[in-house]
């Protein structure tokens, strides 16, 4: 059957759906759930709803955050060199259905301008209809959806093809990569193109994974070596990346209430817990007195280069800063009783509506202190001592710095509420 032909069975099938008769032919599984679904939460069939598009400073922010951003590259790589050829479009969305990424053909993405089918727009089911992307969140497998499969008539001139793409370090759902265009572009094999594609990302994410466990491993190897007793170290998901005293597992479950000092672990018992750069090392504890706490020793002494250096009870390590990340650690540091993301814009920058560049930075900052900072607001946990070591010269404090909250540093002064 040709798409046209295909397109007025599925018209037919839809109509009597609606109506409550007997259709010529029965709609295919997925897509009769979701219409259901559509009918049971007041979908208007004919009606085109749109919600509230994000602002540029709230889809920035979410790509900031989101994981489906370090695999842009391999989406990209397997499909955009075909998508102009095939007239068709990939959006990718994070797992609200917000459509954070789309790239392809110039005249496609006008046509899906029309339809809202935009960066920032909603396009979940609820919203929407049954869509390639709102419905392949819902079911949590990849779905195409062709011309009057649409819940909403207004799209029925498209076919999508969308499949959900899911973080490997635990299971959640991050998203959605979708391929959509007119409805003259179908072709049966895209739904297995697209899935395919989600699988690669997928597993670029899985060899970021190992990538990361290996950098936790060359930190914890030598802490390890010297304790006595059983120990071993996890990432922020608890999975091992090394272990002493113990037999290896390959991951261990953390509690949602996790930090530095005596934890309570599922497999281990009492823990004391330690942060290391992106990750943890838990101490299963053979006694009872508390542990010491953690000291964090800021160095900007060094013309041009910043480090910080973690000593907890198990030993030491040294994380090269960034200008940006000495800049913000040290805010922090004369800020006791924390920032907001605004007040930090306004001290970095003199621009307290700069926050989406804030959180990206602290976001990377935290990959590898983490267990050090907190936020809401962002500061240093309570149970940390900070040390600053600053220059002996005053006005050599991070010379290249022009971050209002260094200048006033290097005169001396604290100002704007800085508290000494």
């Amino acid at each position: 059957m040709d798409a046209r032909a295909a397109a007025r069975l599925l018209k037919g099938v839809r109509a009597a759906a609606l109506a409550g008769d007997r259709p010529p032919a029965a709609p295919r599984p997925e897509i009769a759930e979701s219409w259901r679904r559509m009918l049971a939460g007041g979908v208007h069939p004919d009606r085109d709803a749109r919600s509230r598009m994000l602002s540029p400073a709230e889809t920035e922010e979410r790509r900031h955050v989101s994981p489906l951003r370090e695999v842009l590259p391999v989406l990209r790589e397997g499909l955009l060199p075909a998508l102009d050829e095939a007239l068709h479009i990939m959006v990718v969305a994070d797992a609200d259905g917000r459509l954070l990424w789309r790239e392809g053909h110039s005249s496609i993405l006008r046509k899906a301008d029309r339809l809202g089918f935009a960066v920032g727009a909603d396009w979940d089911e609820a919203v929407v209809g049954t869509n390639g992307v709102g419905t392949a969140l819902v079911a949590r497998r990849p779905v195409q959806v062709f011309s009057a499969e649409h819940f909403v008539s207004s799209h029925h001139d498209w076919t999508c093809a969308g499949a959900p793409v899911r973080d490997p370090r635990d299971g959640r759902l991050l998203g959605v990569v979708d391929v959509s265009g007119p409805l003259a572009t179908m072709h049966p094999a895209t739904l297995a193109w697209v899935s395919s594609v989600a699988r690669l990302a997928e597993r670029e994410l899985r060899l970021r994974h190992l990538e990361s466990l290996e950098r936790l491993r060359t930190v914890a190897a030598p802490l390890l070596a010297r304790l006595p007793g059983r120990a071993l170290a996890v990432d922020p998901n608890g999975w091992t990346a090394a272990v002493t005293g113990l037999a290896p597992a390959e991951r261990i479950p953390l509690p949602k209430a996790f930090g530095p000092g005596r934890v309570w672990v599922p497999r281990l018992g009492e823990c004391v817990v330690e942060p290391l750069p992106g990750g943890w090392l838990l101490r299963v504890a053979e006694d009872r007195p508390g542990a010491p706490a953690t000291r964090i020793v800021l160095d900007l002494s060094r013309t041009g280069h910043g480090s910080a250096t973690v000593y907890g009870p198990s030993g030491s390590w040294s994380q090269e800063l960034s200008p940006r990340h000495a800049e913000l650690l040290f805010l922090l540091a004369e800020s006791p009783r924390g920032r907001s993301a605004a007040e930090l814009a306004g001290e970095l920058f003199g621009d307290p509506t700069r926050t989406v560049t804030v959180r990206a930075e602290l976001s990377r900052v935290r990959r590898h202190l983490g267990g050090l900072l907190t936020h809401r607001p962002y500061r240093f946990t309570e149970d940390v001592e900070v040390e600053v070591v600053r220059p002996g010269d005053p006005a050599a404090l991070l010379p290249h710095s022009t971050a209002p909250v260094v200048v006033r540093a290097r005169l001396g002064r604290t100002g704007s509420g800085m508290v000494p």
